[in-house]
């Protein structure tokens, strides 16, 4: 008797050991019962006795493509993440730097009140001081006193637009205005229409 069960048992074992070894290269299986519902089996090796080797290696290698596909997933999403990333720092010096010139430009003396929507021109004399005028360049003629440095126009939220780029952002701004200037198109009311009722009491 002890002959007929000494194989059994150490197949039992066999089957166990190949069960571990292809699960510790990268799968999990779910561990035995001895007792399931608390009932004591005759023989736990064989009624949990595994199956074709083959699949426990399959399932390993199943699990270690899920996790090169998940990390490849996290690397591309992190990628967009960090490109968003230095699109945003390079609007935020952009801001810095017109915001820096902006508040140059409204310290530059001028002998006028500035008034948003007209274009200053930005001269400098040979002492070194720079001063806002309406007269341009070509107004002057060959009679132009002082360097020229530059057109700029005012807009009515007190920024400053370079000569070049007025175009541009007038053309921005009237897209932004026929946005705002549509009429909203409001949801259908839920409120009880009372329309056409008529009370059988007051006889109307």
């Amino acid at each position: 008797m002890e002959d007929a069960a000494s194989p059994g048992g150490t197949q039992g074992v066999t089957e166990n050991q190949g069960v571990l070894s292809a699960a510790g290269r990268g799968g999990a299986l779910v561990e035995l019962t001895p007792n399931p519902g608390g009932l004591a089996l005759v023989s736990p090796h064989r009624t949990h006795r595994a199956g074709d080797p083959l699949d426990l290696v399959a399932l390993a290698e199943q699990v270690q493509k899920a996790n090169e596909f998940i990390r490849a997933n996290a690397t591309n999403k992190l990628t967009v993440i960090a490109e968003q990333i230095e699109h945003l720092q390079e609007q935020a010096r952009k801001v810095l730097e017109d915001a820096r010139r902006d508040a140059d430009l409204h310290h530059v003396a001028c002998n006028m009140v500035k008034k948003p929507g007209n274009i200053y021109y930005l001269y400098k004399r040979e002492s070194g001081q720079q001063y806002f005028s309406i007269i341009s360049p070509e107004e002057w003629g060959t009679s132009r006193p002082h360097d020229f440095l530059g057109a700029y126009k005012l807009q009515h939220d007190l920024s400053w637009t370079p000569y070049e780029d007025i175009e541009k952002q007038d053309a921005k701004i009237s897209v932004v205005n026929k946005l705002l200037n549509q009429p909203v198109a409001l949801p259908p009311s839920t409120e009880p229409n009372f329309q056409g009722f008529r009370s059988t009491e007051s006889g109307l």
